[in-house]
């Protein structure tokens, strides 16, 4: 029996086409509900990007990919870059800048803004956050790194991390978080918090940073505009946001 459905934003609950959640995917949330049936959000987005969701009330929280989780009344779990990691990092970026978003709890900077920023910004509307004065971040807790770098540079980045992991969504960018705080991390503390079984979950995703999470659920379903790695991990495919895929996939699971 499933007592808690998992939903990533973008791409999941809302469409790259239209940049807005369907109609039919917020019935659903209310069918959901209104069987007693949990409701989380698990995104990269951080808590400012959170109004797409036009205020429902959702049981919790996964933000920043797992470093910042809450439910509307506390924060149940938060993680933050380590100090030594950022400071190598800094300096990596300074030898060749790339535009990078640091992302505290409640707002973001990019060092720079180009046209790999401003692109993806029209496919999130998440995005449009000002470029500014970075060099005092290592005095801030810094939950996420936005960084816009090529596949082959990150993995050699990563490797002088040591406290921390990426993940992509995009091909232009990852999000550099640190170890220990995962969408995976997120629905765990959930679990706990609220008193069910991880196996007692359905998750929702199409990027690749919803793999782990898609796979640690007790059932998964990929949207149809997800990557062919990502179906693979799901138990089940449904549709995109444009063609009803959340109801479907709840329909298809008998939750609704």
């Amino acid at each position: 029996m499933i007592k808690a459905v998992f939903f990533d934003i973008d791409g999941t609950l809302t469409s790259f086409r239209t940049h807005e959640i369907p109609d039919s995917a917020f019935e659903a949330l209310r069918q959901l509900k209104a069987n007693g049936i949990r409701v989380f959000i698990a995104t990269g987005r951080a808590k400012d990007g959170l109004e797409v969701l036009k205020g429902f009330p959702f049981d919790g929280y996964i933000t920043l990919n797992g470093q910042y989780c809450f439910t509307p009344e506390k924060v149940v779990y938060e993680n933050t870059i380590d100090h030594d990691d950022l400071v190598i990092f800094q300096k990596e970026i300074e030898k060749d800048p790339v535009p990078c978003g640091y992302i505290m709890r409640d707002r973001k900077v990019f060092n720079f803004r180009n046209e790999l920023v401003d692109a993806v910004h029209a496919i999130t509307h998440n995005d449009a956050h000002p470029a500014g004065d970075v060099s005092k971040v290592l005095e801030e807790k810094i939950y996420q790194v936005m960084v816009f770098m090529d596949e082959e540079r990150e993995k050699k980045l990563l490797a002088k991390l040591k406290h921390c992991t990426s993940a992509r969504w995009y091909p232009t960018f990852f999000d550099l978080s640190p170890l220990g705080g995962t969408k995976v991390r997120g629905m765990d503390c959930f679990a706990e918090y609220f008193g069910f079984d991880i196996s007692e979950t359905l998750a929702f995703g199409d990027g690749g940073n919803d793999r782990e999470m898609l796979a640690h659920a007790g059932f998964s379903a990929a949207m149809a505009n997800a990557s062919d790695e990502v179906k693979q991990i799901a138990s089940w495919v449904t549709d995109d946001a444009d063609h009803d895929g959340i109801m479907k996939a709840l329909k298809h699971f008998e939750l609704i």
